[in-house]
């Protein structure tokens, strides 16, 4: 063999390895078929879920039950744009339920309000019902 061959064998031998290494990279960056299937198959409620902040999933259950159709679609696209990176942040309660309001899904939540009573927090509606007719006057 003539200097001229081995020195081309080495270099077909250095670029397979190249090429090797750039597959077997190329493999670890790329999902593999069954993670693809896998996400795919990641129901979309689930995904926005696991985005939703303070009170998020609350405001979404209620929606859910209020507007069913509505919200199945709103949560498609909001899983959609959170998997593109187009939302990147979490959605808290009142986000979510601006959201559902600005696109006109007046959603309802229970609201509470508490005071404080003997050091405790009572609901508004049992410290009034609890005060006698007689508890504001001085006679």
């Amino acid at each position: 063999m003539s200097e001229e061959d081995s020195e081309l064998e080495r270099l077909k031998a250095k670029r397979l390895a190249e090429m090797q290494k750039n597959i077997s990279s190329k493999q670890e960056t790329e999902p593999s078929p069954e993670s693809a299937k896998e996400t795919a198959l990641e129901n979309p409620r689930d995904s926005l879920v696991k985005t939703l902040g303070f009170r998020g999933l609350e405001v979404l259950e209620n929606a859910e039950s209020q507007f069913p159709t509505e919200t199945r679609m709103i949560i498609e696209k909001l899983s959609e744009m959170t998997k593109t990176g187009e939302i990147n942040e979490s959605l808290d309660g009142g986000k979510l339920l601006t959201l559902f309001r600005s696109v006109g899904l007046n959603v309802r939540m229970e609201t509470k309000i508490n005071v404080e009573q003997d050091g405790r927090f009572v609901s508004l509606t049992d410290k009034l019902s609890n005060q006698s007719p007689n508890d504001g006057d001085e006679s």
